[in-house]
């Protein structure tokens, strides 16, 4: 008895359960008919994924298209000793028997390819752009590869001893005007910022494209090649992009197809760290040869080193930044030189230039401002001298 009594008490606490619980989801029926009928956040209208989630795909495989027809392969070839094996007799007993020597001699020369590197073509008639250290060779020749594996004679315009640019042009008579890149603003970088490496990777892949960011800005590097020699690389973009051997010369892009950098070296014992000369830099070089057929650079006529707090301590300096105009070390090493535009604008020894056009020298070199300027410029400098700070203008000319 006590047993039924308990399973209808059961049965009545599940049937008022079930009843509450529909009588629920009836009055809220049009609240979740609503809900399950809501667009899922990760999707948009029509059931197209959004663009987060196919962003940069595709606009890296257009930029690529876009431009890889102006990214050359640079090919260095040299006439190089051949040699050959022979054998001299070699008879220390007379008629009682000898031996013969082996021996190795040159045997006339034969073109060999002894290197290569990357380039970027910046005009259709094919000025072409690469480092200086891929044609430093005054006796190797050159010729470039384009995408298609055309093959072009190229010669060497100019070299830049301040930078590890070099402009190199195709001799060849061109059956059509070729492909050519543009410069984009490299001022205008953002870290974090998307960038294109591409470039004649272990100077044997061609055309090899990497992907990454701009992981620094306004590097200071001090860049050295196989040979021991190095030189001191200002402003250079830093980025992970991967830039291997062969790199050299090649364009790092923006998402637009610009040329924000050309890679000029890799950081060694690391991992996608890799650097690049900005674009604004080099557009000057360019913009030189094109003009005068020559790199030319604006001259200021002073001898000078930049403050530090070393100089600051011992010299007992007033100021902790600038550059410091002082002579070299033998007597003929002038602080200014005479009849140069900071002579004439009454510039002299131990004077300390502040800024240039409002810029202070503090982490930036005098001679990279001064890459920014062009011949004929009239600038405004920032001086301290003698004890007095002061403003002067001064208009800037070709150097010799």
């Amino acid at each position: 008895m006590k047993t039924n009594i308990v399973l209808q008490t059961v049965f009545f606490s599940v049937l008022v359960t079930l009843i509450t619980l529909g009588g629920g989801a009836y009055l809220a029926k049009d609240y979740i008919r609503n809900f399950l009928n809501e667009e899922s956040p990760m999707q948009t209208s029509g059931g197209t994924p959004p663009q987060i989630l196919t962003e940069g795909i595709v606009p890296i495989a257009d930029v690529v298209a876009e431009v890889n027809d102006a990214v050359v392969s640079i090919v260095v070839t040299k006439d190089v000793p051949t040699y050959e094996r022979y054998y001299e007799q070699f008879d220390p007993f007379g008629p009682w028997g000898g031996f013969a020597v082996p021996r190795v001699r040159e045997n006339g020369t034969q073109e060999q390819e002894i290197g290569g590197g990357s380039g970027f073509i910046v005009s259709p008639e094919g000025m072409i752009v690469t480092n200086r250290h891929v044609v430093d060779d005054p006796n190797a020749r050159y010729s470039i590869l384009l995408n298609d594996g055309t093959s072009y004679e190229v010669e060497v315009l100019a070299r830049d001893m301040q930078l590890d640019i070099a402009i190199v042009q195709i001799v060849d008579e061109l059956p059509a005007a070729l492909s050519f890149v543009e410069f984009g603003d490299s001022k205008a970088l953002r870290l974090g910022e998307p960038v294109i490496a591409i470039g004649n990777a272990l100077a044997e892949f061609r055309n090899s494209v990497s992907v990454g960011v701009v992981s620094g800005l306004s590097r200071s590097i001090v860049a050295r090649d196989g040979m021991g020699q190095s030189e001191q690389l200002d402003q250079v973009i830093q980025t992970d992009a991967a830039i291997n051997p062969g790199n050299s010369g090649g364009p790092l892009l923006n998402t637009k197809g610009e040329v924000i950098g050309v890679n000029v070296a890799t950081s060694r014992g690391a991992d996608n760290i890799g650097f690049a000369l900005p674009a604004h830099i080099v557009r000057g070089v360019v913009e030189s040869v094109q003009k005068y057929g020559e790199i030319v650079r604006p001259f200021l006529g002073v001898r000078y080193t930049m403050v530090t707090e070393a100089l600051v301590t011992r010299n007992q300096l007033p100021v902790d930044y600038g550059a410091l105009v002082i002579r070299g070390a033998s007597p003929e090493d002038l602080a200014v030189m005479p009849g140069s535009p900071a002579d004439r604008a009454g510039i002299t020894e131990t004077t300390i230039i502040l800024a240039i056009n409002g810029q202070e020298l503090r982490t930036i070199d005098l001679a990279t401002v001064l890459r920014d300027a062009t011949v004929g410029e009239t600038i405004t400098l920032e001086l301290l001298q003698n004890g007095e700070r002061k403003t002067i203008e001064l208009t800037l000319e070709k150097a010799l």
